[in-house]
C-alpha cells in the first residue's frame, strides 16, 4: 500500500477490514478478568484547582519544544524508564502524524536529563505499524539518536494490561500496554486537527487510541458512544508531559488529511483535558468545522468523559499560562476569551 492510500480508506473500510482480525480477540482475557488498578489522579490535574500550560507562539518546532519543556521545568530523568507515544496514526505528513522534527527535538530534550531509557512506542491503523513507521524512517532515527522502538501491534496477549472501571462503555473493559502502564515517565506528543470518523478532534485524548489492540477497532468504531470510549482508555495511563505540535493544523477532515491552515503556536502541559481545551480554542479561532464552532469546548463529549473522570481540570478557570515572550502572551490573552466563552 502506498503512502496516503491507508488515510483515504472509509471508516466503512476500516470496520470491514477489522473484521478479520476481531476472531483474535477471543484468545485475549476479557479486562475484568484481571482488570488493573486505574493510575492515581496527578497533582496538576482538577484536584489541586489547576494546572499550567505551556504556550509558545512559533513556527519553529525545535524552538518550540525546547521552549516548551523549560517553561514547565522538565525535571532530571536520571535513572527513570522514558516512553514516548507519538502519533502514527499513518505515515501522512504533519497533522497527519508526529513532524519527525518535532520528535528529534522530544529525544534530544528528554536526554539531556539523563534517563536511564528511552522508548518510543505506537500502534498505527489501518496500515501496519511497522510499514508507517519505516516510512517514517523512525528505526533509522532510533538509530541515530539512541532509542528503542516497541510496536504495540507486535506485543502478546501477556503484554496488554486490562482495564474494566466501572460505568465504561467498551464491553468487558478496555487495555493498555504493559511498557506504557510500567514506564517511570510517559510523554505523548500530538498534533492539532479535527477528525471526521467521529472523534470530532484528535488531540492528547484520542492519542490514547493507539494505546488499545487494533482487535478493539470495530467496537470502539460502531460505537454511538465512541467519543466516551475515546476518554475512558486515558483512565489507563498517565502522561507526565504532553506536547502539541500546533504549527500546522487541520480544520476540517483528518485525521490523516484535510484543510490544512497555519497555525504556529506548541500547546504543552501534563493535564489532558486542558491541553485538548487549549487546541479546542485554537480550532476556533482559526475558523473551523460546525462539530468545532458550534460546540462549546468543555461540551465536547471526549472532554465531557473526561472531566466526569477526574482526568483533568473541569474549567477554563482552572488553566494558567505561561508563555516565553510577548507574542505568545498576547495570543494566550486571546485564547483566554475564547475559552470563557466556550
Amino acid at each position: 500500500m502506498k503512502r496516503g492510500d491507508a488515510a483515504r480508506l472509509s471508516r466503512r473500510d476500516f470496520i470491514r477490514a477489522s473484521m478479520t482480525t476481531v476472531a483474535g480477540l477471543a484468545a485475549m482475557p476479557a479486562a475484568g478478568a484481571f482488570a488493573a488498578e486505574l493510575p492515581a489522579a496527578r497533582p496538576q490535574t482538577a484536584a489541586s484547582g489547576g494546572t499550567t500550560i505551556a504556550l509558545i507562539k512559533t513556527p519553529d518546532r525545535k524552538h518550540g519544544v525546547e521552549e516548551a519543556m523549560k517553561l514547565l521545568r522538565v525535571p532530571s530523568l536520571k535513572g527513570k524508564r522514558v516512553l514516548v507515544k507519538p502519533n502514527f496514526n499513518t505515515a501522512d505528513p504533519t497533522p497527519g502524524s508526529t513532524h519527525n522534527d518535532t520528535l528529534t527535538a522530544i529525544i534530544h530534550g528528554l536526554k539531556s536529563r539523563g534517563p536511564a531509557s528511552i522508548t518510543l512506542g505506537e500502534r498505527s491503523g489501518p496500515p501496519e505499524t511497522k510499514k508507517v513507521m519505516e516510512e517514517k524512517g523512525i528505526f533509522e532515527m532510533a538509530k541515530s539518536l539512541g532509542f528503542r522502538v516497541v510496536n504495540f501491534e507486535e506485543l502478546t496477549d501477556a503484554d496488554w494490561v486490562g482495564f474494566n472501571p466501572p460505568g465504561n462503555h467498551w464491553e468487558g473493559g478496555f487495555f493498555v500496554p504493559r511498557p506504557v502502564v510500567e514506564s517511570d515517565y510517559l510523554v505523548s506528543t500530538c498534533c492539532l486537527k479535527t477528525h471526521a470518523y467521529g472523534g470530532v478532534f484528535s488531540m492528547s485524548l484520542k492519542l490514547a487510541v493507539g494505546l488499545t489492540p487494533k482487535k478493539l477497532m470495530r467496537q470502539l468504531h460502531r460505537s454511538a458512544d465512541q467519543r466516551k470510549m475515546i476518554a475512558e482508555i486515558n483512565q489507563g495511563y498517565r502522561p507526565a508531559l504532553i506536547i502539541l505540535d500546533g504549527v500546522e493544523a487541520f480544520v476540517d477532515g483528518g485525521p490523516s488529511d484535510g484543510k490544512k491552515v497555519r497555525a504556529e503556536v506548541f500547546i504543552a502541559g501534563s493535564d489532558r483535558v486542558a491541553v485538548d481545551a487549549v487546541g479546542l480554542a485554537v480550532l476556533k479561532d482559526l475558523g473551523s468545522n460546525q462539530a468545532i464552532m458550534g460546540t462549546k469546548i468543555f461540551g465536547q463529549e471526549q472532554i465531557a468523559r473526561a472531566v466526569e473522570l477526574a482526568l483533568g481540570v473541569s474549567g477554563p478557570e482552572k488553566i494558567r499560562f505561561v508563555t516565553p515572550d510577548k507574542a505568545s502572551a498576547d495570543y494566550a490573552e486571546r485564547l483566554k476569551g475564547i475559552l470563557a466563552r466556550g
